[in-house]
């Protein structure tokens, strides 16, 4: 049976926020170069902490660009998103067909039994963070099983890029040394950062987390407007604000179960 809640969803206008202009299209494309280029020009000078603060935000926006290609958001030809993935891979040090395979198994299955990517939100946040360098190669190993065969033919040649980068590494210039240091970080606090913190504690009536703090999200790159992806993931990334004021404005339920809960409300 529907509850107003669903009812009032489904009068949610967001078929208009689909496309994308050019614009907008590059940003998402480019949008870890200005990072990349800051990070390696910060390690070259022997700036590593702020290197480090660089790296970070390559990461976040990795993970922006990835997830959207991981759902084809773009509207641009899918073998071109595939290459993406692929290029991101060498950059983030992970399969990303990988990610996509585990992820979108996650929205068929949100935070039930068959859910492998959810499992850690279910964990407290300690034992997240402690398991979390384990949490990319279980991933790999379970994209393997639920991936289709031309699919694991990209996990596959993905992770041989991988270790080829991770084996060089030794031989590469200091900037890239950090680099890659920096994303083999990243990917052990990834299950923490990009599941935990968006569906702990949360139940089958709300599986996931939002945020409204408007500066929270600028600064997040939108990767935290949760609820929103979940409930209309065609939904490119870069128009999820505009989706959640859409769904605020109908229902006041989905605001409720914040990422950060003390952050102000916009």
């Amino acid at each position: 049976m529907a509850t107003t809640r669903d009812q009032a969803l489904r009068d949610v206008v967001w078929c208009d926020l689909l496309p994308m202009t050019r614009l907008e299209i590059a940003h998402e494309v480019m949008i870890c170069l200005p990072w990349l280029a800051v990070s390696a020009a910060l390690y070259g000078l022997g700036l590593v902490p702020l290197g480090m603060v660089g790296s970070f935000f390559v990461f976040l926006t990795g993970l922006r660009l990835s997830h959207g290609c991981q759902h084809y958001q773009l509207p641009v030809a899918r073998h071109w998103q595939d290459k993406i993935l692929f290029a991101l891979s060498a950059v983030m040090l992970t399969s990303m067909h990988a990610v996509q395979a585990t992820h979108l198994n996650h929205h068929r299955h949100c935070l039930d039994d068959d859910d492998f990517e959810g499992k850690i939100a279910r964990r407290p946040f300690w034992l997240a963070l402690l398991t979390g360098p384990l949490f990319p190669i279980r991933l790999h190993v379970e994209a393997l099983r639920l991936a289709r065969r031309s699919k694991r033919r990209w996990v596959v040649a993905e992770l041989l890029v991988v270790v080829g980068i991770v084996a060089a590494t030794p031989w590469l210039p200091t900037a890239l040394q950090w680099h890659v240091l920096a994303m083999l970080v990243g990917e052990c606090f990834v299950g923490f950062s990009a599941v935990w913190t968006v569906h702990h504690g949360c139940g089958d009536d709300v599986p996931y987390r939002t945020l409204r703090s408007g500066w929270l999200n600028r600064l997040s790159y939108n990767m935290f407007l949760h609820t929103e992806h979940h409930l209309f993931p065609a939904v490119p990334t870069c128009h999820l604000h505009q989706l959640a004021k859409r769904i605020d404005a109908a229902s006041s339920a989905y605001r409720r179960v914040l990422v950060f809960p003390t952050a102000k409300t916009r």
